[in-house]
């Protein structure tokens, strides 16, 4: 794992989320001595199993299992103070102290508040069928609030109570009148908000820092970091299946705003991808498999949300989706995770490219939903294995079924595959 981890590395979805990153980022974790959430916010869910155990983070860096790390709440990300420390207990409860010492949270950082939240189960409630599936958590609308500046709250402006005080007013009141006229909403009382955020302002005070500076020092002291993405690249708001995306930039090209740091400071990019292809909500979905196969791929890969607990659609792997993802990023390896869970089926499909209505194939990847919408997928098929691999501890354990698998999907995407997850332990992670 040295010669793997050497110099700053970021870890990335490859495909639309839930690929696993947090099992990889613990699992690298080892070799770094900080690890940085750069975008995203409550609607992303990591988990990790440690000795059997499963814990789960949404804002928290997953760095935070392992001690000497320590973990930054980077400027990208949209923060909600109330699942943070709700997480923050949690863990405290299960003996995981998460203190000033281990985490710090950019001031620069941006806050969700309520009104968020209300916004966006209005609107996807009034969408109706045509929503786009958000996890209503205010994700979008605070990185809208963001953008026009006016209405936005960071966390440094938890620190100047009057002045809090006065935007919040402010801001409430404004609201109040929009959900008013387009939703028929209750109005929101800006006074107990103010008291609550306040609140979540002194407790949150001690882990406000500069966290550019810090990085940047760590940078020049030859410290490793470990930049954890959130989502994936085909969520990213500008690169993924637009609009049925998130709303933050979440491939690796958002790691630089998302963070503060220089693009030189990095020297690896490491893509996570499963041995199949999922995803939750709307969407182009090429290789999606509504039937017994994709029934089975969900029950064997518990493929529910970690945030939302929706079931997640399943399908086949597609390596034109994948491979996009590397190229656009810069990707220099691949991991590949679940690979247990295709145990069982007698022949594996994997998606190699996309035929159009008039039998022309596509040429590569086109994340716009018009584009996609009506393809045909063309699949390469494979042999399947029938035996238990989450035991194995060696590539060269698995079956040679199994093996041939990795290498064609390797080839496909032209990038070495580095490491086969097996199973959600830390052991059951082989490097090649």
């Amino acid at each position: 794992m040295k010669q793997f981890l050497e110099g700053n590395a970021c870890v990335l979805g490859l495909q639309w989320g839930d690929e696993g990153k947090g099992k990889i980022v613990d699992f690298l974790g080892e070799s770094a001595q900080l690890v940085v959430r750069y975008c995203g916010g409550a609607n992303a869910g990591h988990s990790v199993s440690i000795g059997g155990r499963k814990l789960s983070t949404h804002l928290l860096p997953v760095g935070v299992f392992r001690p000497g790390i320590l973990n930054i709440i980077g400027n990208g990300v949209v923060l909600d103070p109330e699942v943070l420390f709700r997480e923050i207990d949690t863990l405290a409860a299960a003996g995981i102290a998460i203190t000033p010492d281990n985490l710090k949270v950019s001031y620069k950082t941006h806050v969700v508040m309520p009104w968020h939240k209300q916004e966006d189960a209005a609107r996807e409630t009034a969408a109706g069928a045509g929503g786009i599936g958000t996890t209503k958590r205010g994700i979008g609308p605070c990185y809208a609030d963001k953008m026009h500046r006016s209405t936005a709250i960071r966390v440094a402006d938890l620190a100047n109570e009057e002045k809090l005080r006065e935007r919040i007013n402010h801001i409430a009141t404004e609201r109040n009148k929009l959900f008013a006229a387009l939703y028929n909403a209750p109005p929101l009382d800006p006074k107990p908000i103010f008291e609550q955020y306040r609140d979540f302002g002194r407790r949150l005070a001690p882990f406000v820092a500069d966290t550019t500076a810090i990085l940047l020092a760590a940078i020049k002291s030859g410290k490793r970091i470990l930049y954890e993405g959130a989502h994936a690249v085909l969520l990213d708001v500008d690169h993924g299946t637009y609009p049925y995306v998130t709303s933050s930039n979440c491939s690796a090209l958002g790691l630089f705003t998302g963070a503060g740091v220089p693009p030189r400071s990095v020297q690896q990019f490491i893509g996570i991808m499963k041995a199949y292809s999922t995803r939750v909500g709307g969407g182009p979905f090429p290789s999606e498999q509504n039937n017994d196969t994709g029934n089975y791929i969900r029950e064997r890969g518990h493929e529910y949300g970690t945030t939302t607990g929706r079931p997640r659609r399943c399908g086949w792997l597609d390596t034109v989706a994948v491979k996009y993802s590397v190229d656009l990023c810069g990707v220099t390896a691949v991991t590949m995770t679940l690979l247990d869970v295709l145990t069982g089926l007698d022949q594996l499909r994997i998606c190699t490219g996309y035929k159009q209505k008039n039998g022309q194939l596509l040429d590569g990847f086109r994340a716009d939903m018009d584009a996609l919408a009506d393809v045909e997928p063309v699949y390469e098929t494979l042999p399947g294995w029938q035996a238990d691999i989450s035991a194995c501890r060696r590539f060269e354990d698995l079956p040679p079924q199994a093996q041939a698998y990795v290498k064609r999907v390797e080839q496909l995407i032209g990038c070495p595959i580095r490491i086969v997850s097996v199973g959600p332990d830390r052991a059951a992670t082989l490097m090649r």
